[in-house]
């Protein structure tokens, strides 16, 4: 490969993707993608993508070949369902696989693809979509040496830490699903203190500003809030999302005996907010659910 940059293919425009992608084309990559969604093509396109009509053709196109779908069932697909992209990857090709999948699902796929010579990273990402787009993402990765080596320029340029986790795919969806636990947990917490200051009488405003710079504060309680606070559940993650995550979280953990019940209790939350209809919202409404069994008055959009 030398000093040149390979071409590469993201397969999925979603948050994540798209900002993926756009990195790579700001850091000169030739960079071609495949979407379901015609109005994210004509997006990628006209920021200097390339589409791709199926995976298949982005992949005889690319050295590097990125996957963020939402789940193992669209991986599946991208990669082996009809116009897959595995079958069009030339030996020695590399794979980013970077969607929260279980880790037993990402141990099996690495397997698979070696037999076809792919080189594959089990590389699941964190810091959402505003650090997809900057290309400064966590990445959280396991794979051989090789499949290191073939992708670090891609990895260089859409994120600002990679974490090598180990030399056979499954740890870096180890490691994710741990992040996903907590994650889930903290953004129900955060929910659940404001559903309880407002029905306190608490001022929303004043409540996160004071709960921001005190000890009960976390990340997802200073990103998920203000949200709330404006009244605008439009999707960054949605709550199916974490209907999915700490799915896979209580079902890995349940085949090692191993108890969860503070994610057993957000997962439920989580059912709950999208049983109610809401699952395509952001995350953040999962605070809807305090909405609907007590009537607290939540911060209205422009209000």
């Amino acid at each position: 490969m030398g000093n040149a940059k390979p071409a590469v293919g993201v397969i999925g425009l979603g948050a994540m993707g798209m900002g993926v992608a756009q990195s790579l084309l700001r850091a000169g990559f030739h960079t071609h993608a495949c979407d379901l969604r015609a109005d994210a093509l004509d997006r990628f396109a006209a920021e200097g993508g390339k589409p791709a009509a199926s995976p298949a053709a982005l992949a005889g196109a690319c050295d590097v070949v990125v996957v963020l779908v939402v789940n193992a069932e669209q991986t599946e697909t991208a990669l082996f369902g009809e116009h897959g992209a595995a079958q069009a990857l030339r030996p020695g090709s590399g794979l980013i696989m970077s969607v929260t999948v279980p880790p037993d699902y990402a141990e099996a796929l690495g397997t698979r693809l070696a037999e076809r010579g792919i080189l594959m990273l089990d590389a699941p990402v964190s810091g959402g979509a505003a650090k997809a787009a900057a290309g400064q993402m966590t990445i959280m990765a396991s794979g051989s040496a090789g499949a290191f080596e073939k992708c670090q320029a891609v990895l260089d340029a859409i994120a600002h830490k990679v974490y090598r986790l180990g030399d056979r795919p499954g740890q870096g969806s180890k490691v994710k699903m741990v992040n996903q636990l907590l994650a889930g947990v903290h953004i129900a917490a955060a929910a659940e203190a404001m559903a309880l200051g407002i029905r306190a009488g608490v001022d929303p405003g004043v409540l996160y500003e004071v709960i921001s710079n005190s000890a009960g504060a976390s990340w997802m309680f200073q990103n998920r809030v203000p949200h709330i606070l404006a009244g605008d559940y439009t999707p960054l993650s949605a709550v199916n999302i974490f209907v999915k995550d700490l799915g896979i979280v209580l079902d890995s953990a349940k085949r090692m005996t191993f108890p969860l019940p503070l994610t057993a209790a957000a997962h439920q939350m989580y059912l709950a907010t999208s049983a109610a209809g809401h699952g395509a919202e952001d995350d953040s409404s999962v605070i809807k659910m305090f909405q609907a069994l007590t009537g607290i008055p939540l911060p209205k959009a422009g209000g």
